[in-house]
Protein backbone atom coordinates (compact mmCIF):
# COMPACT_ATOMS: atom_id res chain seq x y z
CA UNK A 1 0.00 0.00 0.00
CA UNK A 2 1.48 3.34 -0.81
CA UNK A 3 1.80 5.90 1.24
CA UNK A 4 2.18 9.84 1.36
CA UNK A 5 5.62 11.75 1.80
CA UNK A 6 6.08 15.07 2.61
CA UNK A 7 9.21 16.47 2.75
CA UNK A 8 9.58 19.98 4.01
CA UNK A 9 12.36 21.60 2.84
CA UNK A 10 13.64 25.77 3.65
CA UNK A 11 15.02 26.96 0.23
CA UNK A 12 14.89 25.19 -3.60
CA UNK A 13 18.10 23.33 -3.83
CA UNK A 14 18.09 22.45 0.28
CA UNK A 15 16.10 18.94 -1.17
CA UNK A 16 18.66 18.16 -3.91
CA UNK A 17 21.61 17.93 -1.16
CA UNK A 18 19.58 16.36 1.57
CA UNK A 19 16.52 14.21 0.72
CA UNK A 20 16.73 13.62 -3.31
CA UNK A 21 17.62 10.08 -2.75
CA UNK A 22 15.37 9.21 -0.35
CA UNK A 23 12.33 10.89 -2.59
CA UNK A 24 13.59 9.18 -5.49
CA UNK A 25 13.61 5.68 -4.05
CA UNK A 26 9.74 6.08 -2.40
CA UNK A 27 8.40 7.69 -5.42
CA UNK A 28 9.61 4.05 -7.41
CA UNK A 29 8.70 2.08 -4.89
CA UNK A 30 5.00 3.82 -5.62
CA UNK A 31 4.75 6.11 -2.77
CA UNK A 32 3.40 9.71 -3.05
CA UNK A 33 6.25 12.23 -2.72
CA UNK A 34 5.09 15.63 -1.87
CA UNK A 35 7.88 18.84 -1.87
CA UNK A 36 6.57 21.80 0.13
CA UNK A 37 9.65 24.79 0.52
CA UNK A 38 9.16 27.58 3.36
CA UNK A 39 11.06 30.25 1.07
CA UNK A 40 11.59 31.05 -2.68
CA UNK A 41 15.47 31.30 -2.25
CA UNK A 42 15.19 34.52 -3.41
CA UNK A 43 18.26 35.65 -1.11
CA UNK A 44 20.57 33.14 -2.33
CA UNK A 45 24.22 33.50 -4.28
CA UNK A 46 23.67 33.28 -8.12
CA UNK A 47 25.65 34.93 -11.01
CA UNK A 48 23.68 37.67 -12.45
CA UNK A 49 23.97 35.68 -16.29
CA UNK A 50 22.82 32.52 -14.47
CA UNK A 51 19.14 34.63 -13.43
CA UNK A 52 19.21 35.94 -16.81
CA UNK A 53 19.75 32.20 -18.11
CA UNK A 54 16.95 31.02 -16.15
CA UNK A 55 14.09 33.65 -17.16
CA UNK A 56 15.01 33.34 -20.46
CA UNK A 57 14.42 29.84 -20.53
CA UNK A 58 10.80 30.54 -19.39
CA UNK A 59 11.61 30.42 -15.67
CA UNK A 60 10.40 33.26 -13.38
CA UNK A 61 7.61 34.24 -15.38
CA UNK A 62 4.37 33.96 -13.60
CA UNK A 63 2.90 34.58 -9.91
CA UNK A 64 4.78 32.10 -7.14
CA UNK A 65 3.56 32.78 -3.74
CA UNK A 66 0.34 31.60 -2.08
CA UNK A 67 -1.63 34.68 -2.26
CA UNK A 68 1.03 37.56 -2.79
CA UNK A 69 2.62 39.19 -5.34
CA UNK A 70 5.21 37.72 -7.71
CA UNK A 71 8.28 37.05 -5.94
CA UNK A 72 11.99 39.18 -7.03
CA UNK A 73 13.30 37.56 -10.14
CA UNK A 74 16.10 35.07 -8.38
CA UNK A 75 13.20 33.58 -6.05
CA UNK A 76 10.57 32.85 -9.35
CA UNK A 77 14.09 31.12 -11.61
CA UNK A 78 14.34 29.24 -7.94
CA UNK A 79 10.88 28.10 -7.82
CA UNK A 80 11.12 26.83 -11.49
CA UNK A 81 14.52 24.97 -10.70
CA UNK A 82 12.32 23.33 -8.19
CA UNK A 83 9.72 22.13 -10.04
CA UNK A 84 12.64 20.64 -12.60
CA UNK A 85 14.28 18.91 -9.25
CA UNK A 86 11.38 17.66 -8.71
CA UNK A 87 10.27 16.08 -12.24
CA UNK A 88 13.68 14.14 -12.15
CA UNK A 89 12.67 12.42 -8.64
CA UNK A 90 9.17 11.57 -9.47
CA UNK A 91 7.82 14.03 -7.28
CA UNK A 92 4.01 14.41 -6.84
CA UNK A 93 2.92 17.65 -6.01
CA UNK A 94 5.32 21.04 -5.50
CA UNK A 95 4.04 23.44 -2.54
CA UNK A 96 5.84 27.02 -1.70
CA UNK A 97 4.68 28.20 1.82
CA UNK A 98 4.81 31.87 0.47
CA UNK A 99 7.28 33.16 2.78
CA UNK A 100 10.78 35.06 1.70
CA UNK A 101 13.97 34.08 2.48
CA UNK A 102 15.82 35.28 5.15
CA UNK A 103 19.37 35.47 4.11
CA UNK A 104 21.90 33.60 5.57
CA UNK A 105 22.03 35.74 8.82
CA UNK A 106 18.38 36.14 9.12
CA UNK A 107 18.56 39.95 8.52
CA UNK A 108 16.93 40.32 5.17
CA UNK A 109 14.30 42.82 4.50
CA UNK A 110 11.59 41.54 1.93
CA UNK A 111 9.28 43.89 1.15
CA UNK A 112 7.28 41.40 -1.46
CA UNK A 113 6.42 38.50 1.49
CA UNK A 114 7.21 37.88 5.51
CA UNK A 115 10.66 36.73 6.24
CA UNK A 116 10.35 33.14 7.31
CA UNK A 117 12.91 33.54 9.88
CA UNK A 118 9.91 36.09 11.55
CA UNK A 119 6.91 34.51 10.66
CA UNK A 120 4.98 32.97 13.52
CA UNK A 121 5.42 29.56 13.86
CA UNK A 122 1.81 28.55 14.63
CA UNK A 123 0.97 30.32 11.93
CA UNK A 124 3.69 29.04 9.59
CA UNK A 125 2.98 25.76 11.02
CA UNK A 126 -0.87 26.55 10.45
CA UNK A 127 -0.48 26.53 6.59
CA UNK A 128 2.01 23.22 6.71
CA UNK A 129 -0.30 21.33 8.66
CA UNK A 130 -3.27 22.04 6.43
CA UNK A 131 -1.46 20.59 3.70
CA UNK A 132 -0.13 17.31 5.66
CA UNK A 133 -4.18 16.88 6.77
CA UNK A 134 -5.32 17.43 2.62
CA UNK A 135 -2.74 15.15 1.98
CA UNK A 136 -2.97 12.42 4.88
CA UNK A 137 0.61 12.39 5.15
CA UNK A 138 1.97 9.72 6.58
CA UNK A 139 5.20 11.23 7.16
CA UNK A 140 6.78 14.74 6.98
CA UNK A 141 10.93 15.58 7.11
CA UNK A 142 11.69 18.19 8.66
CA UNK A 143 16.12 19.13 10.18
CA UNK A 144 17.60 18.84 12.98
CA UNK A 145 17.50 21.34 16.13
CA UNK A 146 20.65 22.67 14.66
CA UNK A 147 19.15 23.22 10.92
CA UNK A 148 22.07 21.41 9.40
CA UNK A 149 24.56 24.12 9.70
CA UNK A 150 23.00 26.97 11.37
CA UNK A 151 20.99 28.77 8.71
CA UNK A 152 18.12 30.73 10.60
CA UNK A 153 15.57 29.46 7.97
CA UNK A 154 16.74 25.55 8.92
CA UNK A 155 16.27 26.09 12.53
CA UNK A 156 12.64 27.63 11.19
CA UNK A 157 12.18 24.29 9.75
CA UNK A 158 12.69 22.48 12.35
CA UNK A 159 10.39 24.30 14.76
CA UNK A 160 7.36 24.57 12.38
CA UNK A 161 8.12 21.23 10.67
CA UNK A 162 7.19 19.62 14.37
CA UNK A 163 4.79 21.62 15.36
CA UNK A 164 3.07 21.01 11.81
CA UNK A 165 2.90 17.28 12.48
CA UNK A 166 1.49 17.97 15.60
CA UNK A 167 -1.06 20.17 14.55
CA UNK A 168 -2.09 17.57 11.98
CA UNK A 169 -1.58 14.43 13.52
CA UNK A 170 0.91 13.24 11.25
CA UNK A 171 2.25 10.17 12.34
CA UNK A 172 6.17 10.01 11.94
CA UNK A 173 8.72 12.76 11.54
CA UNK A 174 11.94 12.55 10.08
CA UNK A 175 14.68 14.94 10.54
CA UNK A 176 17.21 14.79 7.69
CA UNK A 177 20.75 15.65 8.59
CA UNK A 178 24.04 14.38 8.03
CA UNK A 179 26.70 12.10 9.76
CA UNK A 180 28.65 14.99 11.65
CA UNK A 181 31.31 12.46 12.59
CA UNK A 182 31.79 11.15 9.28
CA UNK A 183 31.45 14.47 7.19
CA UNK A 184 34.01 15.93 9.61
CA UNK A 185 36.64 12.94 9.11
CA UNK A 186 35.90 14.06 5.20
CA UNK A 187 36.55 17.58 5.87
CA UNK A 188 39.68 16.51 7.43
CA UNK A 189 40.85 14.61 4.62
CA UNK A 190 40.02 17.17 2.18
CA UNK A 191 41.46 19.48 4.11
CA UNK A 192 45.04 17.55 3.43
CA UNK A 193 45.13 18.56 -0.06
CA UNK A 194 42.75 21.31 -0.57
CA UNK A 195 43.32 24.89 1.17
CA UNK A 196 40.19 26.04 2.50
CA UNK A 197 39.13 30.11 2.36
CA UNK A 198 40.18 31.25 5.55
CA UNK A 199 36.90 31.88 6.53
CA UNK A 200 36.22 28.35 6.63
CA UNK A 201 36.74 26.65 10.13
CA UNK A 202 36.00 22.74 9.87
CA UNK A 203 35.88 22.94 13.86
CA UNK A 204 32.77 24.97 13.44
CA UNK A 205 30.88 21.41 12.06
CA UNK A 206 31.73 20.19 15.29
CA UNK A 207 27.96 21.35 16.57
CA UNK A 208 26.67 20.74 13.29
CA UNK A 209 24.06 18.17 12.02
CA UNK A 210 23.64 14.77 14.13
CA UNK A 211 26.16 12.87 15.65
CA UNK A 212 25.89 8.95 14.63
CA UNK A 213 24.57 7.56 18.18
CA UNK A 214 21.36 10.24 17.62
CA UNK A 215 20.74 9.00 13.97
CA UNK A 216 17.67 6.26 13.34
CA UNK A 217 17.87 5.89 9.76
CA UNK A 218 20.57 5.41 7.33
CA UNK A 219 19.34 5.25 3.82
CA UNK A 220 21.23 3.80 0.64
CA UNK A 221 20.21 5.67 -2.07
CA UNK A 222 22.94 4.35 -4.30
CA UNK A 223 20.73 3.05 -7.05
CA UNK A 224 19.15 6.91 -7.23
CA UNK A 225 22.09 8.68 -7.85
CA UNK A 226 21.85 9.54 -11.34
CA UNK A 227 18.09 10.74 -9.97
CA UNK A 228 20.06 12.56 -8.05
CA UNK A 229 22.29 14.68 -9.86
CA UNK A 230 19.78 15.61 -12.16
CA UNK A 231 18.18 16.95 -9.26
CA UNK A 232 21.30 18.91 -8.14
CA UNK A 233 21.42 20.20 -11.81
CA UNK A 234 17.76 21.54 -12.03
CA UNK A 235 19.35 24.26 -9.87
CA UNK A 236 21.88 25.64 -12.25
CA UNK A 237 21.67 29.06 -10.20
CA UNK A 238 22.81 27.96 -6.87
CA UNK A 239 26.27 26.86 -9.00
CA UNK A 240 27.95 29.91 -9.73
CA UNK A 241 28.12 33.24 -7.94
CA UNK A 242 30.44 34.26 -4.78
CA UNK A 243 34.23 33.77 -4.03
CA UNK A 244 34.25 30.37 -3.38
CA UNK A 245 33.36 26.93 -4.83
CA UNK A 246 29.83 26.50 -4.46
CA UNK A 247 28.60 23.18 -3.06
CA UNK A 248 26.33 22.59 -6.00
CA UNK A 249 29.00 22.97 -8.35
CA UNK A 250 31.38 20.90 -6.82
CA UNK A 251 29.23 17.61 -6.23
CA UNK A 252 28.00 18.01 -9.74
CA UNK A 253 31.48 17.46 -10.56
CA UNK A 254 32.41 14.18 -8.76
CA UNK A 255 32.51 11.35 -11.09
CA UNK A 256 30.15 8.55 -11.27
CA UNK A 257 31.84 5.99 -8.81
CA UNK A 258 32.72 8.97 -6.59
CA UNK A 259 29.56 10.60 -6.48
CA UNK A 260 27.99 6.98 -5.22
CA UNK A 261 30.48 7.01 -2.35
CA UNK A 262 29.91 10.39 -1.49
CA UNK A 263 26.06 11.14 -1.95
CA UNK A 264 24.74 7.31 -1.61
CA UNK A 265 23.48 7.57 1.73
CA UNK A 266 20.99 9.97 3.62
CA UNK A 267 20.77 9.95 7.25
CA UNK A 268 17.61 10.76 9.45
CA UNK A 269 16.83 11.18 13.49
CA UNK A 270 13.34 9.54 14.63
CA UNK A 271 13.03 10.98 17.66
CA UNK A 272 10.24 8.60 19.24
CA UNK A 273 12.08 5.82 18.49
CA UNK A 274 14.71 4.09 20.88
CA UNK A 275 18.53 5.15 21.47
CA UNK A 276 20.55 2.61 18.79
CA UNK A 277 18.06 2.17 16.44
CA UNK A 278 19.04 1.46 12.85
CA UNK A 279 16.65 1.42 10.23
CA UNK A 280 17.05 1.20 6.86
CA UNK A 281 13.89 2.00 5.33
CA UNK A 282 12.35 5.89 5.33
CA UNK A 283 9.34 4.52 6.33
CA UNK A 284 10.87 1.42 8.68
CA UNK A 285 9.78 3.60 12.13
CA UNK A 286 5.55 3.37 10.95
CA UNK A 287 3.69 1.06 13.14
CA UNK A 288 4.27 -2.49 12.75
CA UNK A 289 1.36 -2.87 10.69
CA UNK A 290 2.33 0.02 8.53
CA UNK A 291 5.84 -1.03 8.01
CA UNK A 292 7.00 -1.56 4.32
CA UNK A 293 10.78 -1.99 5.80
CA UNK A 294 12.84 -3.63 8.65
CA UNK A 295 15.53 -3.00 11.29
CA UNK A 296 18.75 -3.83 10.09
Amino acid sequence: MGRTCVFFHAHPDDEALFTSGTMARLAAEGHRVVLVVATAGDQGLAAPESITAGAAAGRGTGRETAGGPTAPRLGDVRLAELRASAAALGVARVEHLGYADSGLDGRAEPTWAPAFVRADVDEAAGRLAALLAEEHADLVTTYDPAGGYGHPDHVRVHRVGARAAELAGTPTVLEATVDRELLLRALRLVGRVYRFPPEFDVRSFERAFASRAEITHRIDVRRFTAAKRASLAAHATQATGGDSVRTVAALRRLPGPLFRLVLGTEWYVQRDLAPGTRLTHPLAGLAPSRTPGSAR
